[in-house]
This record gives C-alpha cells, structure tokens and sequence, in this order.
C-alpha cells in the first residue's frame, strides 16, 4: 500500500522509531478500537466507526507506531461548511508513550499534510476534567503563535447518555500553515 508523502519517523533517544502515517482501512480500525477503548476515558463507538475513519478521513487523521503496534491516533475532518477549519475528533495514546510530546506531534503532523494548506484554525470539544487535552490545545496554540478561545458546546442536557460531562469548544486560529 502507497502511504501518504506526509507521512513521517521520529526516534527518541534510546527507543524505537516511531512511524507516523496515516491510517489505512485493513487491520488499523481493530488497533484503533482497542487504543480507545483501552484509554478508559474516550467515547468509544463502534469498530465500524473507526473502520470509516481509517477509509474516508484518512488525510486528516493519524496514526503512530512503535514495533509495528499502533500507539498513537487522532481523528479529524475537515469542515464542509468551512473548509479553514480542521475538526479534531479524539485523540488517544498508550499510557506507556503519553507524557513524551505524541499528541503534539501528531497534531503538528496532521496539519503539515497537503490536505490541511488552506486549514487556518483547529476546532476540538473537551469536556471540563479532561485537563491533559485541554493542556494539549492550548499548548498547540502557544507553538502556532496564536489565540486558544474556549467556548460551552454541548451541556449535560444534550446528551443521552447520563454520565456525560458538557464539552467546551476549543478554537485555535488563526495560524499559517506551512
């Protein structure tokens, strides 16, 4: 399989590789599947879902391996109604890469590819006690060299579930993309 031109490997000292690319429809939506669920903390939906991430939104999202094993995934699209705005959808990474600067590169990653040249602002949800992602977004608009604006997007009443916290909506923009 072609990969992406975007695609990329970083080493970190005194550990293997890391192999970003982005995410293919054959065996990556059973990874992804176990990587959120195993996250303990992300809305997990089904394994066709992901399987439709990996197949039609795969220049907007991305996945990271070590040894083969995907340890790393966000997924994004970009906006119909605004075609400046990338959309992130979740972001996950293994307990044992988390604290390393993976989410932040693979941010960065996303919005390098092609795909996302005319993207000038990034959009996420967050709910209020996911503080590493709101800690993420913000830092990714310190590196852009740009505003964070955080806004309420869903209260509690709004979803079915019971459990589930509001999310506040992330903007980070506007940035140039190189």
């Amino acid at each position: 399989m072609i990969r992406s031109r975007e695609d990329l490997t970083t080493v970190i000292e005194n550990e293997p590789a890391l192999n970003f690319r982005t995410p293919t429809d054959d065996d990556d939506g059973k990874e992804i599947w176990h990587l959120i669920k195993n996250t303990g903390v992300l809305d997990l939906n089904s394994s066709y879902n992901y399987l439709m991430w990996a197949k039609y939104f795969d220049q907007t999202s991305v996945v990271v391996e070590r040894n083969k094993k995907i340890v790393g995934f966000i997924s994004g699209f970009i906006q119909p109604n605004k075609p400046d705005h990338l959309f992130i959808w979740q972001v996950a990474v293994y307990d044992s890469e988390r604290k390393k600067g993976l989410a932040l590169s693979m941010l960065k990653a996303i919005l390098k590819r092609s795909t996302c040249k005319d993207v000038h602002y990034l959009e996420a949800t967050v709910s209020p006690s996911n503080k590493a992602s709101a800690a993420l977004f913000k830092k990714l608009a310190v590196e852009l060299k740009t505003n964070c604006q955080i806004t309420e997007c869903f209260t509690v009443n709004q979803f079915t579930v019971i459990e589930h916290e509001a999310e506040n909506f992330f903007t980070i923009g506007p940035f140039q993309n190189a």
